[in-house]
Order: C-alpha cells, then structure tokens, then sequence
C-alpha cells in the first residue's frame, strides 16, 4: 500500500534528523528547505500534508511570518491539504494567527514529535472521513435531482415519472399544485425532455396582467385595433409558434378570454385584435394552476370544455409538508447555491434546525424555505445556522426547538438544573404567599415538612 506524501519544510537539520524517523513508519517524507514555489511542488509530489515552519523565512526582528502568508495561500489553493505550522515563538498571537492563516495545528518549539504524529494521523483521518461524508452527500444530492428539482420522496419521484411520460409527447398537460411547489420548474423540465426542447417557449402569468391587456398580449393586435395601439404586434400565443406556451395561473382568464382561447385550441388558428386574417399556429401548450378547476366548472367560473382540453394530463406537485425526507436535501442545495453567489464559504444546518424545518407546516412551500435559507446566508455571521437564528414563528410551536433550549447538544448537569427549577418555584410559591409556608406549600402540593426542609436547604 502507497503511504501518504508528506511535505516538511524548514531549515532546521537537527529538528529533521529527530522528526523524519519519527514519521517515516507512517508516511512517504519530502523536504524542503525553503518556500520557493512550494505550492506547485506539493502537488507535484501529491503531499496530503504540509508541516511549516513558519520561522524558516524569518528572523527574530521580523513579525510578519511570510510563513503565515504562505499558510493562507496553501489553505486557498487545497482545502482538503492538512496544514500543521512549526513556530520557535512562544508568543500566543502567532499561533492564533498561524489558526487563523489555514493551519489544522500549531506546535510551539521544543516540539513533542510523538504528539505531532499522532496529531498528523488523527487530521488526515479526520479530513478523510470528511472527504466520504462529503462524497456520499454529494452522491445522495444528486441522486436527488431532476432537471431543476431537487428531491426523493416518493412523492417527488412520482412526479418525475409523470413528467417523462409525456414529455414526449404534443398533448396538453395541466400542472397543479399550492404557490411556491415548483410549477414552472415542472413546465420547463416538461419542455427540456421534449422534442420542442429548441423552439421557443413562451411564459404568461394571466394574473399578472389588468384584464384590459392580457387580451392583446395572448392574441397580438394590428395597428389601431385599439387607443395605443401604434402598431402590429403579435401575441404571446403566436410567438409559441413551433414550441411550448405556459400559461401560468389560467384559472384567472375571463370566460371571453376562455371562449377565444378555446376556439384557438380547436382550431389551431389565432386571429389578432383588430385583424381579418387567421394565422396557423402550432404549439403545445401547458397549464397551471393552483385554484379548484372542476368546482369553478361546476359553477360556471371556468367553462368546462376548456377544462376537458387543457386537462388531458394532469401532474399534481405536492406542498412541501407532504415531502418526506426532501426538506434536508433542498436545505443543503439552497445553502450552497446561496453562499457560493455571495461569495462566502458553505454554511452548515445543525441537526435541532432541520427538525424544526421538517416540523414547520411551509404554507409558501420550496419558495418559502429557498427566501428564508437566503436570508440565513446573508445575516448569520457563523459558519453554522443553529435555532437561535431562526425567526420566531418557526420556534414557536415547535417541539425540537423547545427540547433544543431543554437539553442543548452539550448536554447540562441535571442536579443543577433541577436545583434552579425548585428553587424558581419555592421563590415563586413564597413570594404569591406573601412569605407563608404553610401557603406557599399548598400551592406546590407539599406537605409542611417538605416545604421546611427545601427552605433550609437553599436558604429561602
């Protein structure tokens, strides 16, 4: 088996001839003497460690410690590279620095070579079990992606069948869901896999437009069809020519707006306002809504033809609370996309967070986890977001939070904390009392001599 390469650097023979035996049943050794070009030299002769003596470049009179800026240009240039710093400084500031520079470790002169064995060995083991972790999670993540979505719950991965089902395909698909479960993701991975996948795709949010203009800009205008109107233009609809139109929120149309798109549909024709000509159009088109269709049908706000022709398949895209297992997974994908556009190093989740999340009912769905992890990135200053950062309403109700602030990760010593509880409630039962023992002791259900003995026993 190949031992790992690593690289010393320093200028002390008398130090290399103790340090180098000491290592040499555990690792390939490499010297050098100086810095000159140890970077490109540490990849070359693909050392997994750098133990620096950051004095080898300095004298006594010197505080800058080059040897400190090169620590911080390995640490950049490899992260996964374990870093120990060598220093004859007994001063604390230049091994806070040294941390600071990338170091894993810092040793102070005269160095105890077996711990700085050891220590080699437990960092590489550390960086290593880091490295799976990483590789596994990296594995799972993208296990979990799809086109544009990120999840593996069965429900997600239903969805993604459906989605390759008729992909495919020219027939008209409806997607339904709540805000923010990834309706127009779902639209475009339908586009993505299909064989209009390079013609034009057009996308109109029917509610995002007043009623008097959503109807030029689905079916165009000619030149003075209307006050405004300086000339030709076509529509949305005759734009998706070849490809794909998305009508987001169709739900919204009016009933005139719902005949003529019908008639479009039927037809496959599209006249502008204020024109005679008929123009062929060929485009699939897609749906969506999050409103009840079939009741609107049944009470006349949604015309029910239009409803059986942009019905013929339908994909539900479930809320965010029904996802079992995603929550973690959208979190990391979020969390990484978010600290690598403003340029800070990968935040962590803690485990009491994550709960909290997957306790949370997400009334705005995938949209409200991505805005608030956005937030977290810009306004936690830590590399970890832990359930003190998060707002709230999200701790309020929820049970890991509170069994977070019960028993923190490092645990408490019960006694005490059972101490402070007795002692909250005899101060709270004598102060309702007016100091009566007797009073204070039927309010804690305590017989007389119980009450008397925790008195003397936390002088109240």
């Amino acid at each position: 088996m190949t031992l790992p390469v690593v690289c010393v650097v320093t200028e002390d023979d008398g130090f290399l001839d103790e340090l180098v035996p000491e290592l040499l049943p555990w690792f390939q050794v490499v010297v050098r003497k100086s810095y000159e070009d140890l970077a490109r030299w540490t990849r070359e002769a693909h050392a997994v460690a750098v133990l620096l003596d950051i004095d080898t470049e300095s004298n006594e009179s010197d505080e800058s410690h080059s040897g400190l800026t090169l620590l911080n240009e390995l640490r950049t240039l490899n992260s996964n590279f374990v870093l120990i710093s060598l220093s004859r400084s007994r001063t604390r500031s230049v091994e806070k620095r040294a941390l600071e520079a990338g170091a894993d470790v810092h040793f102070r002169s005269p160095v105890d070579l077996s711990e700085l064995r050891l220590s080699l060995v437990e960092t590489l083991q550390r960086r290593g079990e880091d490295a799976v972790r990483e590789q596994m999670r990296r594995q799972a993540l993208g296990s979990s992606r799809f086109q544009d979505f990120v999840g593996a719950s069965e429900s997600m991965r239903n969805v993604y069948d459906a989605i390759q089902q008729v992909a495919d395909s020219s027939v008209n698909v409806l997607i339904r869901g709540e805000s923010g479960t990834g309706k127009e993701l779902a639209s475009r991975a339908i586009v993505a896999l299909s064989r209009r996948a390079h013609k034009p795709y057009i996308r109109l949010n029917c509610a995002a437009l007043p009623e008097n203009l959503i109807e030029s800009e689905l079916f165009g205008n000619e030149r003075g069809a209307f006050t405004g109107a300086t000339e030709a233009r076509p529509g949305q609809i005759e734009l998706a020519d070849g490809g794909t139109l998305f009508l987001d929120e169709i739900a919204t149309l009016t009933l005139p707006l719902q005949t003529k798109l019908l008639r479009v549909l039927e037809d496959h024709q599209v006249q502008r306002l204020g024109g005679r000509t008929l123009r062929k159009i060929d485009f699939r088109l897609i749906c969506a809504t999050n409103e009840p269709l079939e009741e609107m049908a049944r009470t006349g706000r949604f015309r029910e033809d239009l409803y059986y022709r942009i019905h013929v398949v339908p994909i539900h895209l479930p809320p965010l609370r029904e996802r079992a297992g995603d929550i973690s997974l959208l979190c990391e994908y979020f969390m990484e996309i978010h600290c690598v556009a403003n340029g800070l190093p990968v935040k962590r989740i803690s485990n009491e967070v994550i709960s909290v999340f997957e306790e949370h009912t997400w009334p705005g769905n995938v949209r409200e986890l991505e805005n608030l992890i956005q937030r977290l990135v810009i306004t936690v200053r830590g590399d970890e977001i832990r359930p003190s950062h998060l707002p709230p309403r999200l701790l309020a109700h929820s049970a890991a939070a509170q069994e977070a602030a019960l028993l923190p990760e490092a645990g408490v010593n019960f006694d005490a904390e059972v101490q402070q509880v007795e002692i909250a409630l005899l101060s709270a039962a004598l102060r309702r009392s007016d100091g009566s023992k007797a009073a204070a002791a039927r309010l804690l259900q305590l017989d007389g001599q119980r009450i008397k003995y925790l008195c003397r026993k936390y002088s109240l």
